[in-house]
């Protein structure tokens, strides 16, 4: 067995862990009146056409990722909404599907993570809109989620962008 003699490849720096908490906008917290369980949600960002939401509740976007929260708590199901936004927005998804019930389990039958999941959608800086999914994939215990295109993907299908 031979060995290499020579320069040792340089070592590579180790990569900073990813700050969830970082896409979080707390100031864009908006007064949101208590959801019940049947109640339908839905969001756009300034600037976005009306119409994207009748694009998503038509699957016109198509769904490239997928999460269940239910069951968690709220601790839980926000780091877990974090980790998974970061990731799929990282990994260039543009349209996802969050699952989060209808809070028929929990005390009261209010909705906890519905109304919590509508608060945190919200001041997420990578979140352009939202709205309640079909009945096939979950109706108002899930909700489609549309996030931005992170800049390492953008212009690619448009070189002139």
């Amino acid at each position: 067995m031979l060995l290499k003699t020579g320069k040792k490849p340089k070592p590579y720096p180790a990569r900073p862990a990813p700050d969830f908490e970082a896409r979080i906008d707390i100031s864009a917290a908006a007064d949101n009146e208590e959801l019940s369980q049947e109640d339908l949600v839905s969001y756009t960002a300034a600037g976005l056409q009306k119409n994207v939401l009748k694009k998503m509740r038509q699957g016109m976007f198509g769904l490239d990722a997928e999460i269940d929260l239910h069951g968690l708590s709220s601790r839980e199901a926000r780091q877990q909404l974090l980790r998974f936004l970061y990731f799929c927005v990282e990994d260039g998804c543009r349209c996802v599907h969050i699952i989060h019930g209808k809070g028929y389990r929990s005390p009261g039958n209010r909705p906890i993570l519905k109304n919590e999941l509508n608060k945190w959608l919200r001041q997420h800086q990578d979140v352009q809109a939202f709205c309640s999914a079909s009945p096939r994939d979950g109706g108002t215990g899930a909700v489609y989620v549309l996030l931005r295109l992170a800049e390492k993907y953008r212009g690619r299908d448009n070189p002139s962008i």
